[in-house]
This record gives C-alpha cells, structure tokens and sequence, in this order.
C-alpha cells in the first residue's frame, strides 16, 4: 500500500495495519524565499521517509503599511482587504506549487495556516491584545472578520495549489485566553473558515493548541481532523476524542519529549502511541512542533518504531 492510499483509508475510516506517520518543527528560514523553502521542504520529508507531509508557514501575514503596533481603533480600522497573491504569501505559494508537483500522486502535504485571532496577534498586535478584547471588542471583532476574509482566500488559494488540506492552529487553552473570550473572538472565526474550505480539502485539520483545552468547544468544528497534544498532562486521550468526534485523530506523539529521551525511550513510546490510537481513524504525530535542534536518529528511530521495524 502506498502512503496515499494508507492515509485515504484512515480518511475512510477502514482499518489499517498502521497509521500513517509525520512529524514537523520550524525550520527558521522565514528570511528565505518559497524556492528555498520547498527544497528544505522536501528534503526532511524524504530524509525521514514520512507518510505525509505537514508544510509550516512561517510567513507572516502582512501588517497595514507603516503600522508597527496595532493598539487601537483606528489601527484595527487600517486592517483591509488583501491580494493575497501580492503579498509575502507568494513565497508560500510559490513553495507549494514546487512541493505539489513533486510529490504529485505519491503523498499528501496539508497546509500549515494560523487562526484569525492569533494572526493578528503574532506579529501586529502582540502586547496589545488583551487591550484590544477589553476595551474595543467591537472594532476588533470587525478586523477579525476582514482577516478571516483574507485567510480564506488564502487557503483556498493553498488548496487549488494542491495542499490536500488546511491546518488550522487554534489557540483553545485557559493558559491562552478565557473561554468566554475564546468563543467570542477565536471560534466563530475559525468555525466560518474551515467551513467555506469544507469542500476542497480531503484532510482539513483543526489543530487545538494549548495545555488545558476547551475540547468540548471544538468537537464540532467542520473539520476531517483533530489534532492537539493528547499526551501532555491534561490531554484528551485519543480514545476520548474518538468517542466523540466521527472523523480522524492525529497525535500519540509527545513533541516535548523528543529532544530529551533515549532512542530506546522513544521506540517505547511510538509503540504505547500505536496502542492508544488503535487501527483506525488515527493519524500518528507530534501534538506541536518539535524543537528544532532534535537528534535526526531520534525521529528515524520513531519512524521505524512506527512500521514495527524497530
């Protein structure tokens, strides 16, 4: 069975041998343009023999012109309407475009994309966000929308380019924001963009960020998977998430640990992994991004682990 048809029958729901595998960390050459990018790209997925391919973005949406700090009303006035392929997005696109055409017909490669909320938040409000949701809820609310706008039209940009889905970074932990503000200014935005991208993508995934998570807030989502850290203190459990979800689980992997366990550690815990996401429906995964420093035969030997080869 080759890698997409293994990862079209998880999507089934039919039982398989094993799961599907991919782990992910930033590779920092945001500085570098999509070329770049794609060949670095392509070259961890291969080096590691994944199943399929998870591409970070790491390409920032674009700030209003001569803004340095969205703090205001009138700031988030300034957040418009994008061209999405004039902006630095085209690097991604660009990256995507190479990726698509060589691994065309031989693995899957979904999207990496940052909610609404949290785009504004990385690299225009910042400091400013608590602020912005106490003291001009409706004005962002309204920026809110004009980014989803735009990240949508990204997304279905990604997906024409032939990213088999979307994944959507959702921050959704007490540790980030309340859950009051969480279902005010971050879920109806994600809600509204996986479902105008329902339709192109096979493997959407909603990806819940955080430690102690509002997962029951989350379990209706439009998406065809879930992923979050399930092995971290507070989980959920995979087997939790299974019982109330009817699509697709992805985690069993505890990226926190990967840089700092033995080999024969990992081995142990991909095994256990295997166990706890059963032979269907699961997606095996690191719950976020791995440092980046990681010894490369710690992931080969998770990857062997993962096939009962190790």
């Amino acid at each position: 069975m080759d890698k997409v048809e293994l990862v079209d029958k998880v999507l089934a729901g039919e039982r398989v041998d094993r799961p599907p595998l991919s782990v992910w960390y930033h590779f920092g050459i945001q500085h570098a343009g999509g070329e770049q990018f794609a060949e670095t790209t392509l070259g961890f997925f291969h080096f590691y023999d994944l199943d399929f391919l998870k591409v970070m973005n790491d390409y920032f949406y674009p700030s209003p012109a001569g803004l340095d700090a969205v703090r205001t009303k009138e700031d988030l006035g300034r957040i418009e309407r994008l061209d999405v392929e004039k902006t630095e997005w085209r690097e991604q696109f660009r990256a995507l475009e190479i990726i698509s055409r060589r691994l065309k017909g031989k693995a899957y490669f979904i999207d990496t994309v940052f909610d609404p909320w949290q785009t504004l938040r990385r690299n225009m409000a910042g400091e400013n966000m608590e602020t912005l949701m106490d003291e001009e809820p409706e004005a962002l609310l309204r920026a809110l929308e004009v980014i989803t706008d735009n990240l949508t039209g990204y997304c279905r940009r990604s997906l024409e380019l032939g990213s088999a889905g979307i994944f959507l970074s959702i921050p959704a932990g007490r540790e980030i924001l309340s859950r009051e503000r969480f279902l005010t200014f971050v879920k109806p935005f994600c809600a509204r963009l996986l479902a105008a991208v329902a339709h192109l993508g096979r493997m959407n995934t909603a990806h819940i960020h955080g430690d102690d998570l509002f997962f029951e807030d989350v379990l209706d989502l439009p998406a065809q998977v879930l992923s979050w850290w399930d092995r971290g203190p507070k989980g959920p459990s995979l087997g939790w998430v299974k019982d109330r979800f009817k699509g697709c689980v992805m985690g069993g992997i505890d990226q926190t640990i990967v840089t700092k366990r033995s080999i024969a550690f990992l081995k142990r815990h991909v095994r256990e992994a295997l166990g706890l996401g059963g032979e269907e429906r699961f997606l095996l995964a690191n719950g976020c991004s791995i440092d980046t420093w990681v010894y490369p035969g710690a992931i080969k030997a998770m990857v062997a682990a993962a096939r009962g080869e190790g």
